[in-house]
């Protein structure tokens, strides 16, 4: 047994794979193996990875069945007592997986081990993330995981490892959520175990304006059910708050969309303390207007600018 399984699901990737890879193979750490699920791709992403020719990579091919049903394909042909997940446009910092190994051997009980990262939102502009209640030198067990877990999120998909037993106790990612799938876990288990955080800057996420959820069509997505989650927020404020931004956010997209039935079907859940002004301000702007908006917000992220409905 690997001390770490690093899953990567690979759908053309090509003009990324190879920086990913190197940094995984660059870890000071090196008790780790590296499972590559190619999920149909068509370009010429599973050929470079062929090229290192290293026995720590795996590559196992499927068709194209969307990034949940890979991740859940790694995990099972992975060996490892945590499971690392690495985005194939993302980067690994060299300490990335001493880090997180120093953490579990410091915090053994806890169900997420999560490093911090930089968000990438253009070539030369990054963003530092940061959390409620957390500053900037803390590292240990978060007291109030989803009070923190904003207005940037603590658990970031390659930013973070899993003790095998958790996932085969809580279960992988739901195939059939296309949009969510890893807040949708991330929460599960967020609800059961402590999470731990490093203070160390291991990983960085390339933002990619074109998948985010603003870009897409959300009457094509299918979202997680948030019933699921009912009987745990009625004793927990911070986990009813927090769910309930996801509830806005998924409702303010399908109102931008002209959907009023599914905006109405997120809202009705929502506390009316938990709706923010800003919020209620954007509800009586007609949608073919923040329509136009969005498209300005993603030009200006792109600049370094940047807001949201968390902040």
């Amino acid at each position: 047994m690997v001390f770490f399984s690093v899953v990567i699901p690979l759908y053309n990737k090509a003009e990324y794979i190879e920086n990913t890879i190197n940094s995984i193979l660059d870890q000071t750490f090196a008790d780790y193996e590296i499972i590559v699920v190619n999920d149909g791709s068509t370009d010429k992403s599973e050929a470079i990875i062929r090229r290192f020719n290293d026995q720590k990579i795996q590559i196992f091919n499927q068709k194209n069945q969307g990034v949940s049903a890979a991740r859940n394909f790694g995990i099972e042909k992975s060996k490892g007592k945590l499971i690392a997940f690495m985005d194939a446009d993302d980067f690994w910092l060299p300490n990335h997986l001493q880090e997180l190994s120093d953490l579990y051997h410091d915090y053994p009980n806890c169900g997420l081990y999560c490093s911090r990262h930089k968000i990438r939102i253009s070539k030369n502009r990054f963003q530092i993330p940061y959390y409620d209640a957390i500053d900037s030198s803390f590292r240990g067990i978060v007291k109030d995981y989803f009070l923190s877990n904003k207005p940037f999120r603590i658990t970031w998909t390659s930013s973070l490892a899993i003790p095998r037993e958790i996932l085969e106790n809580i279960g992988g990612f739901t195939p059939e959520v296309t949009n969510g799938q890893d807040l949708e876990l991330w929460t599960k288990i967020g609800i059961k175990y402590p999470v731990a955080l490093t203070n160390k800057t291991t990983a960085v996420y390339n933002f990619n304006i074109e998948n985010s959820l603003a870009k897409n069509k959300i009457n094509s997505k299918v979202l997680m059910n948030f019933e699921q989650f009912k009987i745990f927020e009625k004793d927990d404020p911070s986990l009813k708050k927090f769910l309930d931004l996801y509830r806005i956010e998924y409702g303010l997209h399908y109102y931008i969309s002209g959907n009023k039935a599914k905006k109405n079907f997120y809202f009705q859940d929502v506390g009316q303390e938990n709706i923010p002004l800003n919020v209620r301000i954007l509800l009586k702007v007609p949608p073919f207007i923040l329509r136009s908006l969005l498209k300005l917000k993603r030009k200006l992220k792109q600049s370094g600018i940047d807001f949201s409905i968390y902040d």
